[in-house]
């Protein structure tokens, strides 16, 4: 058929689908390298406990995408019960005015009553409609879905198969970084038997991240721990699906799409991925051996955001022991998130807008610094984790640099001058001794 991709097209560059889960991670998002991003409503989405989006955050948050050349998606994945139609005719109506560039959806009746009510919105399908084979494409292909996004449990080949099997306009995503579910494409029934939440509806507890014991029935209060080869007892925690070092593989099959998991990460998370991604996506696109020589750095680079220690998942064949953490559910953390530079001001004028006047803003600035630079830059943050006067920080920014500097003053919005900056969410006005951009990420590393 001529309308079937029978051959790999190595032209076809993918997308970088970047997680967001506020309206300010969404902004990170795109300036640290998202083609296009991917976002949930205050419903219907399967990331309850995220922060989420208002429709005027999203008609915000797509403005600003778009105004920067990005895309931007609407999660509706839920597996919809018969309380939910009703508000889901009411839920896209609302959506209407928002302008996003497509929905994505895993259940049937959400997918007619979106065909319905948003017919020029292009559909995505959801991996969680557990996509796992070229005819599964084909058919929500002629329903009139423009992308579907695989099963997490296919292999390359399986992929490269299915791309060879369908229209070659239809488009295929790939989940290539993140979190990885116990359960087969997250159809999970853990956390609602063990929780009342239902991780279909979006509010799963993550039960596979439990450590586990075992109680005799006749025994009751006496804990068996649960040994695997002496391994522990985190026997459904899988490590993190990593795919930096196979991006070449990814083309080859024919993904159009890599998207990260993590709608729930910090702004950290989501700019060290985005960025690490970007860099390897583009060089491998100017030179296939500048990408293989820049391994090492994009290793480096990736490892620097929380993770649980790194697998391929089922993208080479079917995981083994090995891909599981049996000692402990935490994550590897290398930095920490200290901050996101939004706004400057110079110093004279934070003490003006404190209400000070000229005589006290004087005094003020040479008891405080010791000179009278009233036209020092100051750039203002949100504080996320305490930092202090003289730490070495490290500024992150999109354009691939990390600058290390050391924090030289530290003021808050009344001008006072502070020492550290301990109470989270606090603004705060910082001089780190260099020029600052809007978006530059503050972070410092741990020497645990």
């Amino acid at each position: 058929m001529d309308e079937l991709n029978t051959v790999c097209e190595k032209s076809r560059h993918p997308e970088l689908l970047i997680p967001a889960s506020s309206l300010e991670v969404l902004k990170v998002a795109v300036i640290f390298g998202a083609d296009a991003v991917y976002i949930g409503g205050e419903a219907f989405g399967l990331r309850a406990k995220a922060k989420n989006f208002t429709i005027e955050e999203m008609k915000e948050g797509v403005r600003f995408a778009h105004e920067h050349g990005v895309k931007v998606y609407v999660t509706a994945n839920i597996l919809a019960h018969n309380r939910d139609l009703e508000e889901a005719y009411l839920y896209f109506e609302e959506l209407k005015n928002v302008k996003m560039d497509a929905l994505i959806i895993s259940d049937p009746a959400l997918f007619t009553i979106a065909k319905e009510v948003l017919p020029s919105v292009d559909i995505h399908i959801s991996t969680q409609a557990n996509n796992t084979n070229y005819g599964t494409f084909n058919f929500w292909y002629r329903q009139g879905a423009t992308r579907v996004v695989t099963a997490r449990e296919l292999s390359l080949d399986e992929i490269k198969e299915i791309r060879e099997k369908i229209p070659k306009e239809m488009e295929i995503e790939t989940f290539v970084h993140g979190a990885m579910c116990i359960s087969y494409s997250g159809r999970c029934l853990l956390s609602s038997f063990m929780a009342g939440r239902d991780a279909n509806q979006g509010a799963c507890t993550h039960p596979c991240r439990w450590k586990y014991s075992v109680v005799e029935e006749s025994r009751p209060g006496e804990y068996m721990p649960v040994y695997e080869n002496e391994r522990g007892t985190y026997l459904f925690n899988s490590k993190d699906l990593c795919m930096i070092e196979h991006i070449p593989d990814l083309i080859d099959a024919g993904v159009d799409s890599l998207k990260i998991e993590g709608r729930m990460k910090t702004a950290l998370y989501v700019a060290t991925v985005a960025r690490t991604y970007r860099m390897a996506l583009d060089d491998y696109k100017k030179d296939e051996k500048l990408y293989e020589a820049s391994l090492p750095i994009y290793r480096e680079e990736i490892s620097k955001c929380t993770y649980r220690q790194y697998t391929t998942g089922f993208f080479y064949g079917k995981p083994n022991e090995n891909t599981q953490i049996y000692d402990s559910n935490t994550y590897s953390k290398e930095y920490t998130y200290l901050g996101l530079v939004n706004g400057n001001i110079k110093k004279k004028d934070l003490f003006v807008n404190a209400g000070k006047d000229s005589e006290t803003q004087d005094r003020i600035i040479v008891e405080n610094t010791g000179e009278s630079n009233h036209d020092t830059i100051l750039y203002q943050i949100e504080q996320r984790n305490k930092f202090s006067v003289g730490e070495e920080v490290e500024i992150m920014k999109p354009d691939r640099r990390n600058i290390l500097v050391k924090v030289l003053e530290i003021f808050d919005e009344d001008g006072n001058k502070l020492e550290s900056a301990p109470h989270p969410r606090q603004k705060l006005f910082i001089n780190l001794g260099t020029t600052l951009d809007d978006y530059d990420i503050i972070r410092r590393k741990d020497n645990r």
